[in-house]
């Protein structure tokens, strides 16, 4: 929308050219609380005492919830390609692969703090080898809960700051807080608008929109189950989308009388001739979760071809995935997942090519198809560049 655009665009100049000043200018106006420059930064004093003011059942909850995180990040670098090198001919090609040297995670405010988030964003980012890893949220939403989070996981620094703000204060640098080189987390459409803006100063993991969840569900499925997740996934933000379809006319009544009257416009409840009719509307959606609440629902994977996380079964509620199943929660939206995933320990590598030549006879033909395309081009000094080496 062009006026969060030109909003957002004004905010991102503002701590360019003012820095710090900007932002306590930004917390006194949006977050209405009263900030120093000093205060934008979390002291390690603040981290530290975060983990006494919490309880012991919230701690045992998030080094649960990081266990199953650290594990699966763990088992997916394994599986992601490392450096590696092909010989042809005369020639070595290969990829080194490395991590991002710094990322700034974005935690969102609003009607929830997220803790929960913070392990998401921080922890896959650390095992891919990240070095500096910061974190800014805006001030009221660093309650004890997230600041413990945040020691936990392993953040280097906090910062007091949200919005589109701590975007461009992450992305170009203030007199306290220094520029990363990659953004990620979820936010609001502020927040959104401003990782596009910035983006190609820094890298971003994705633009967020609302939360959404589709449930393919059968009669083997509890009714109580798909009311709680329909509305699960209802209570984000009243911009937050649900979907059911089935086949079954009489599950879909049962649903709709329990649903929440006040949430009941964020639900949308759908019969379908069949199965496959369900999955071609959920390949048209490319919902970011997707609950497959059928019988074998192992069978139906192979008819999913975009959403962002698939949840197999009646016991698996897109609930478990939010917290603790291990991958992160941080999901393509916007139909998204066409294109995109959600983030992981790949989200933070990147990959450079290797190549090695010698100018040795038996290349002699592809040294000439180098020279005849940049002739072709007309880019004299490429092909000055290639005759000077060609194998002789």
């Amino acid at each position: 929308m062009p006026e969060i655009s030109n909003q957002v665009r004004s905010i991102i100049e503002a701590v360019r050219q003012r820095g710090d000043k900007a932002l306590c200018e930004f917390a006194q106006r949006f977050d209405k609380i009263r900030l120093q420059p000093r205060d934008l930064v979390v002291s390690a004093r603040e981290l530290k005492d975060a983990r006494k003011k919490v309880s012991p059942a919230f701690l045992k909850a998030i080094q649960e919830s990081a266990r199953a995180i650290e594990s699966f990040a763990r088992e997916e670098k394994k599986r992601l390609l490392t450096q590696w090198t092909v010989t042809q001919g005369s020639a070595r090609v290969g990829q080194l692969v490395r991590a991002v040297d710094s990322v700034g995670l974005y935690i969102p405010g609003g009607r929830f703090p997220y803790p929960s988030t913070v392990l998401m964003t921080a922890i896959p980012a650390r095992i891919a080898g990240v070095q500096r890893i910061v974190m800014a949220s805006p001030p009221k939403n660093l309650t004890p809960e997230v600041l413990a989070a945040a020691a936990y996981a392993g953040c280097e620094t906090v910062f007091r700051v949200g919005g589109a703000g701590a975007i461009a204060a992450m992305a170009y640098g203030t007199e306290r807080i220094p520029p990363v080189d990659f953004i990620v987390g979820p936010g609001n459409p502020y927040v959104t608008e401003a990782k596009r803006q910035v983006f190609g100063q820094v890298g971003i993991d994705s633009l967020a929109g609302p939360s959404e969840v589709v449930i393919i569900a059968d009669r083997t499925a509890p009714v109580d189950a798909i009311q709680a997740d329909l509305s699960a996934q209802a209570e984000h933000d009243p911009q937050a989308r649900a979907v059911l379809f089935s086949t079954d006319a009489a599950l879909i009544t049962q649903v709709r009388r329990g649903i929440d009257p006040s949430i009941k416009n964020r639900i949308h409840l759908c019969r379908v001739k069949n199965l496959d009719a369900a999955f071609e509307e959920v390949n048209r959606i490319a919902p970011e979760h997707l609950e497959l609440l059928i019988a074998k629902p192992e069978r139906f994977l192979a008819k999913v071809r975009h959403a962002g996380a698939v949840f197999l079964g009646t016991s698996t509620p897109t609930a478990i995935g939010d917290y603790v199943a291990g991958p992160s929660h941080v999901l393509p939206t916007n139909r998204s997942a066409r294109f995109s995933s959600g983030l992981s320990v790949a989200t933070f590598l990147k990959r450079s090519s290797v190549i090695g030549f010698k100018a040795r006879s038996s290349e002699r033909s592809r040294w000439e198809a180098a020279l005849t395309l940049a002739q072709t081009e007309g880019m004299k000094y490429h092909a000055r560049s290639l005759r000077c080496r060609v194998a002789r």
